[in-house]
């Protein structure tokens, strides 16, 4: 028998819905670049459902229960007398989701002496720190394209919130008002301008599909330079590194991984080396900006706007300088627990396990560390030498 300890974000404060806005949800035949869906022997949850919560438990229970294994989820995370961190002492297999992350740091690991598997319920696994992992053995896998259309959806919506002044619009409409001055006064149209990307992988590169039939210029940057083709046909820019796009763009979709080299990228040399009135949307890792920064850039005006669901660290105190700095249009992250999302990770950790517990190898493109290096997916997404941080999607 093994023990799962499975962080998820707390339920909603209404209580776990007893009914939906739609009874279903689009199937899927195929991720866009061909690759299948998750393929677990059988799933039991009903996609559409809130899985991603405590009470929604990724639909693990009864599988986990009727194998003999022992399921403990909590949201409880933080904090030495957290339930996270007495019940880690001998855990057999950690599950988390990067929009609620349970930071598996080197001294945690330290104390889990039982720890085989991590498993990032989503996409990105900054929160493990993989040098530990990889030291111990530990296999990292997370469930690769799950949501990855669904962050880039996100970014988009974002980006036209900005560059639409839509959170005020909206907020004067709300108050009864029908201040169309005020609202139009920071609205432009994305048409005609200049958009860059920085890591077009598979969140990026679909950001750059979405955004192509706006009539807009695309620019990018990715440590590898996309197919000829795809450049031609999307009409793109390449540029080989982030200060060379930044400072060339008027809106800037951040999908880089968080790695030592991205850490604080975005300080007030670099933010302030941009077009004066550039937007930038982060859907990626919220350690990727200087906090700080990122205030004083939009106080000044260089900054026209900043959107993004990632916080440092997340979840944020209820202080943070980013809930209350203007022309601002940031949420929780959500971008990639959509309930549609929710079905396939949901489904996705659950063939992971199945693998595990069935001695049979986890997919290639799930794997994050295994057999003690960068393995998969992480092979070609991480680079070593940095620890867990507190940010959390890239690729």
């Amino acid at each position: 028998m093994a023990k799962i300890l499975c962080v998820l974000y707390p339920d909603p404060v209404n209580g776990y819905p007893p009914k939906y806005a739609r009874d279903d949800i689009p199937t899927l035949e195929h991720y866009p670049d061909g690759t299948t869906l998750p393929s677990p022997a059988a799933i039991d949850f009903t996609p559409g459902e809130l899985l991603g919560c405590v009470s929604g438990a990724l639909g693990l229970r009864q599988y986990l229960a009727t194998a003999g294994h022992a399921l403990v989820v909590t949201s409880d995370k933080e904090g030495a007398n957290s339930t996270f961190e007495k019940e880690l002492v001998d855990a057999d297999v950690v599950i988390s989701q990067p929009f609620w992350p349970a930071y598996l740091t080197e001294e945690r690991i330290a104390k889990a002496p039982n720890l085989k598997l991590a498993v990032t319920a989503g996409i990105g696994s900054d929160h493990v720190d993989l040098n530990a992992a990889i030291a111990r053995g530990i296999t990292v896998a997370e469930v690769t394209w799950c949501n990855s259309v669904s962050v880039s959806e996100h970014a988009v919506m974002q980006i036209l919130a900005l560059v639409r002044n839509f959170v005020p619009s909206h907020e004067w409409a709300v108050k009864g008002g029908w201040n169309i001055a005020d609202c139009v006064e920071r609205s432009y149209d994305l048409e005609g301008m200049n958009v860059g990307v920085l890591a077009a992988g598979r969140i990026g590169l679909a950001v750059l599909r979405r955004l192509a039939p706006f009539d807009v210029h695309l620019h990018y940057s990715d440590k590898r330079r996309l197919p000829a083709e795809t450049e031609q046909e999307l009409g793109l820019t390449f540029h080989p590194d982030a200060r060379s796009l930044a400072t060339s763009v008027d809106v800037l979709s951040i999908h880089s991984p968080l790695v030592p080299e991205t850490y604080q990228l975005f300080n007030d040399e670099l933010l302030g080396q941009m077009k004066r009135g550039s937007y930038i949307v982060n859907t990626a890792r919220g350690a990727i900006m200087d906090r700080d920064a990122v205030v004083r850039a939009l106080e000044s005006g260089q900054l026209a706007g900043y959107a993004g669901d990632v916080w440092y660290p997340q979840p944020p105190p209820a202080d943070h300088p980013w809930r209350e700095m203007p022309y601002n249009a940031m949420t929780p992250h959500t971008s990639g627990t959509s309930l549609s999302a929710q079905a396939r990770y949901a489904a996705g950790t659950r063939e992971i396990l199945e693998a595990y517990f069935g001695g049979t190898p986890i997919r290639e493109e799930y794997l994050i560390v295994h057999g003690g290096h960068l393995a998969g997916t992480g092979a070609v997404s991480y680079s070593l030498g940095g620890t867990a941080s507190p940010g959390s999607s890239g690729q």
